[in-house]
């Protein structure tokens, strides 16, 4: 069985308190349930374990409502590991996997993983037809020797923090509001790939890199951003969009690092987008673009100058 193969390559060196689910963006939710996990985890000397998925279980349970996602597996191991939880076990998402009853995968956590709790959210279900919900957990729990936490929904402005909710800010390019409900920017990350130089002809040379087809992204446009390159942080405008003025039809992300001259190919580039500064449009001159770039830069420059000192 292969949830039981990618199990047993874990050998923690202490009985652990886990938590599970998928973590999409790592959310203020997340982050509110992730920071109870690790509190009692040391309160009870215990180690901290989230138990993630490589692939959404909805791509296969429901693939015609799958949803693009706000984080890589990467940045989601990333996210967690920076909210003091000391392992992140990443398990492929088969159809064995779905077909566990919720009896077995837990046996299958105290096997191999030493589980001694769980801490959940309060709509949480595990197992075949969700039937593992908080009091089927508490029931077994109480038969097999492990405790299980309830978390309540974390709220922002009486709004309940949830993907859904940050995918629709986003949509709407409302990018102060996902930062607000994340707990943190909105990131894209992928590896440098050569361009066609467009930029660098324009005296405004850009990284290109590519993402993840699954990837979520906000509206076509400019946007203020930071970039993340070999631990150290630089001003930088990005766009996406289809570059309309070069008459191009592909959906592109390119990012304009501010004092930085450096050779990017092949190396990872991880940007956070601030604040979004307008729709992309077609230029009648490569000059006009070039001066509004110019003002971009001006601009959103001044917006993460703003906000690094706040």
């Amino acid at each position: 069985m292969q949830v039981e193969q990618e199990l047993a390559q874990f050998s923690p060196e202490k009985e652990m308190l886990l938590t599970i689910g998928v973590f999409d963006g790592v959310h203020l939710g997340h982050r509110f349930l992730i920071s109870r996990l690790v509190a009692e985890a040391k309160q009870h000397n215990l180690l901290s374990g989230v138990v993630t998925f490589k692939e959404h279980p909805r791509k296969l349970i429901a693939p015609h409502m799958f949803l693009p996602h706000l984080s890589t597996l990467a940045e989601r191991e990333r996210l967690l590991k920076q909210e003091g939880v000391a392992v992140v076990i990443a398990l492929s998402f088969t159809p064995e996997l779905a077909a566990l009853s919720a009896t077995d995968f837990v046996k299958l956590l105290q096997k191999h993983l030493k589980m001694k709790g769980l801490v959940i959210g309060a709509d949480f279900a595990l197992g075949a037809k969700r039937q593992g919900d908080a009091a089927f957990l508490k029931a077994l729990g109480e038969k097999t020797g492990f405790t299980v936490t309830v978390v309540p929904h974390k709220k922002v402005s009486n709004e309940t923090v949830s993907s859904t909710a940050i995918r629709q800010a986003m949509a709407d390019g409302e990018m102060e509001k996902v930062t607000r409900l994340l707990g943190h920017p909105f990131s894209l990350q992928g590896k440098v790939v050569p361009g066609d130089h467009r930029g660098a002809g324009l005296g405004f040379p850009t990284a290109n890199f590519n993402l993840d087809a699954d990837q979520a992204l906000p509206p076509d446009g400019v946007y203020a951003t930071w970039a993340h390159v070999i631990g150290h942080r630089y001003q930088a405008m990005t766009n996406i969009g289809k570059r309309p003025t070069f008459g191009k039809n592909e959906r592109n992300i390119e990012t304009l690092i501010l004092d930085y001259d450096k050779d990017l190919y092949g190396k990872d580039l991880r940007i956070e987008l601030i604040a979004r500064l307008r729709d992309e449009k077609k230029f009648n001159t490569p000059e006009e673009l070039k001066r509004q770039i110019a003002d971009d830069v001006k601009r959103g420059s001044e917006i993460l100058a703003a906000r690094s000192r706040n």
